[in-house]
């Protein structure tokens, strides 16, 4: 999962494994604002279909 800003920084790349992401960039409070992710997997269909899933959130403080 990567995570980014309005304007297409990349904040933060998360492994399926961690915890998520806490808000922060270089360990800074990001401001309440909309932010971006996309995450590339894998399909369980057998095949290794990748795919692509892209969204956006609001950050509330």
């Amino acid at each position: 999962i990567y995570i980014f800003d309005r304007f297409g920084k990349l904040l933060k790349q998360i492994s399926p494994t961690s915890e998520g992401w806490d808000g922060t960039f270089n360990g800074q409070p990001m401001i309440s604002d909309d932010y971006w992710f996309r995450v590339n997997y894998t399909e369980p269909d057998g095949l290794g279909t990748q795919r692509e899933f892209v969204g956006h959130f609001t950050l509330k403080r």
